[in-house]
């Protein structure tokens, strides 16, 4: 088989990159060992402003207007409901904090996205003493639907590989890999976490933070917005909510604890009074950098080696821009954003 890329990994960073060489007319294969959740189990939502500090998020119109077209296109192509036009609402906790939302909102960046309307509490089941402030051009993509679906026609189309790559088996040729029975130009790896054991692109500081997320069934809530404060509770429909997220930068696996459970409800319980019901939990490690931008380039030794990872905490939004960056610097040998390229760190 002759391909023009390998991709390794199929979450939100190897699915956009793949989006990348499907408008370019590129050939590809996707790896995926099923062993990285991040993606899976994401709030999934897109939201252009940072609530905890009211600041805008970096580089977001460029985000959002790649973004918002890519999953829209898939939708068409895949024949699914991705994209939920969903309002974010602010919980302000003071009349302080009230007032530096309107101060804020004036701000370059942040003036297009956040609303001047102070938004009353009327929902009983809601406790809100400072009512809220809602954030505009916001929603959720559902993330395990997407990489479902995705991989199913990638398996369709003979184009999906269920297994984990041997990094010992690549063989590289003058302008070339091989590997086993695959002939291609370049591999780009998108392996979150998983890319701890890539011995080309390991020594990058990807650190990982675990992140828990409960769903919910409270009949009584009926809430029809995100709402923001100590964790954010997302409407799935049908009475269903996601309540997230926790952060652990020490565990590193997928397993569920007791402990981000009762985290996540006594935060929980401090905003909403109804009766509920607890019916999932997940977990899943964020491929996280510490300078929150993402790992995007090529190897300096290996040419044809690419990396596409680090999208953290905000993947839905920024996948798609850093796909694009790697794409054009692979292809038309355009300079990264200096603010994502991994030349900003010794490999």
């Amino acid at each position: 088989m002759k391909v023009d890329y390998i991709i390794v990994g199929c979450g939100l960073a190897g699915i956009s990159f793949c989006e990348q060489l499907l408008a370019n007319n590129k050939t590809f294969v996707v790896f995926d060992n099923n062993s990285q959740q991040s993606s899976t189990v994401a709030g999934g939502l897109y939201n252009p402003v940072t609530l905890k500090r009211f600041t805008p998020v970096w580089q977001s119109k460029k985000q959002l207007a790649l973004a918002i077209p890519m999953y829209n296109s898939i939708e068409k192509r895949l024949n699914v409901k991705l994209d939920y036009k969903v309002s974010v609402r602010k919980r302000f906790t003071s009349l302080e904090e009230q007032n530096n939302w309107f101060a804020k909102s004036d701000q370059e960046g942040l003036s297009d996205y956040m609303s001047l309307n102070i938004y009353k509490n009327e929902n009983k089941s809601i406790t809100s003493q400072y009512n809220f402030g809602e954030v505009l051009e916001t929603g959720r993509i559902d993330t395990s639907l997407l990489i479902s679906e995705y991989k199913k026609q990638l398996k369709n189309k003979g184009q999906l590989f269920c297994e984990s790559i041997d990094y010992n088996v690549i063989q590289f040729n003058n302008n070339s890999i091989s590997y086993k029975d695959i002939l291609t130009t370049h591999i780009v790896f998108a392996e979150g976490f998983g890319l701890k054991q890539n011995p080309f692109f390991n020594s990058l500081p990807l650190q990982g933070s675990k992140g828990e997320l409960i769903t919910i069934k409270a009949p009584e809530l009926k809430l029809d917005f995100v709402l923001k404060s100590s964790v954010f509770i997302i409407p799935l429909g049908g009475s269903i909510y996601r309540i997230g997220s926790t952060y652990d930068h020490t565990d590193k696996t997928n397993a569920i604890t007791s402990q981000a459970r009762e985290e996540l409800l006594t935060k929980l319980k401090t905003l909403i009074n109804c009766d509920f019901e607890v019916i999932n939990q997940v977990a899943g490690i964020r491929p996280t950098v510490k300078d929150r931008r993402p790992l995007v380039g090529t190897h300096p030794k290996y040419k044809n080696l690419h990396v596409l990872n680090g999208l953290g905490t905000r993947g839905v939004m920024i996948g798609p821009y850093a796909a694009q960056q790697l794409y054009n610097h692979i292809e038309q040998n355009s300079t990264l954003d200096k603010d994502l390229d991994i030349a900003r760190f010794n490999l």
